[in-house]
């Protein structure tokens, strides 16, 4: 019997799947970032578990930084690690162009395309869920923007309705942040993107940028920030001390529905779990009938 599969509440099973990774800052040459943090070393980590999953995602989608430099190795060796999972679960790769990356370097090494300043763009049709990738990065900046040309082509894909609605992928989330530096970075003249996306069919954004997870709205859609898979930010300090630590690591899991959309926070860890529920356990269940399952799980003993 497949667990995934298996309905005991009100809700059908999800129409789309999508898993949400972001901010791997790989280097050339396995180089750890700052001295300290192996990247490559947690990426991995984090590529495991993706496959302990056991489940067949629509798509793998990574929110930007893909490498801390933008050097031509190192989106060679983020192909090498992540192509052969994303083969291995038949699910197409979603890249999103972050402050750190390189547009040139980008757009040759991941796409075989020309190495252009020009933005890194695509529009994914996953069975009727449209999936648009903005680029919001500014060449030679850290903080993020939306030109008026990106803008009017954003328009131009969301003048039509898709079947399942659309999912933006970007770098820099919409939402505000109470780092004080973050503020800094953050993506400028928000208001334009709120009046381009204004009554279209946009059901969530998909971001990363800060190293923590977050989730919020934006011109009310729901906007989720995955955490960074190389180190996160230590938010259990101050908000004027937060620093990075080589913990906290994670991804999402994206679930898409009719009327909503969820946005699981999977933590990448090496614990020990417990062994209450099983595939039996669900089979046994899905023997009894909806009363029978009250009686069973529900009831206090």
């Amino acid at each position: 019997m497949d667990a995934a599969a298996t309905r005991f509440g009100q809700y059908p099973p999800a129409r789309r799947t999508l898993l949400h990774l972001s901010d791997t800052h790989l280097l050339a040459g396995d180089v750890p970032l700052g001295g300290r943090y192996d990247t490559a070393a947690n990426l991995r980590r984090t590529l495991e578990a993706v496959e302990r999953l056991a489940l067949r995602p629509d798509a793998i989608v990574f929110t930007g930084d893909l490498t801390d430099l933008g050097e031509p190795d190192a989106y060679r060796a983020l192909r090498d690690l992540v192509e052969p999972v994303a083969e291995r679960l038949g699910a197409p790769l979603v890249w999103v162009a972050g402050n750190h990356d390189e547009r040139p370097a980008l757009r040759e090494g991941l796409f075989g395309l020309e190495p252009t300043q020009q933005p890194v763009t695509a529009v994914h049709d996953l069975e009727g869920l449209r999936l648009i990738v903005l680029d919001t990065t500014v060449p030679g900046w850290h903080h993020g923007d939306l030109d008026d040309a990106q803008l009017e082509w954003l328009r131009d894909q969301l003048s039509a309705p898709a079947a399942l609605g659309s999912i933006l992928a970007m770098h820099h989330p919409p939402l505000p942040s109470h780092i004080p530096f973050f503020d800094i970075l953050e993506l400028r003249d928000q208001s334009r993107l709120a009046e381009a996306i204004a009554g279209t069919d946009v059901r969530a954004i998909l971001a990363g940028h800060l190293h923590h997870s977050t989730s919020g709205t934006f011109a009310g859609i729901p906007v989720s920030v995955a955490a960074a898979t190389c180190y996160t930010m230590d938010l259990a300090r101050p908000a004027d001390r937060v620093n990075g630590m080589d913990a906290g690591q994670s991804f999402h899991l994206v679930h898409v529905y009719d009327d909503t959309i969820t946005h699981a926070v999977v933590p990448v860890v090496d614990a020990p779990a417990a062994e209450f529920f099983s595939p039996e356990w669900v089979a046994d269940m899905a023997r009894l009938s909806p009363r029978q399952r009250l009686e069973a799980f529900s009831r206090k003993r």
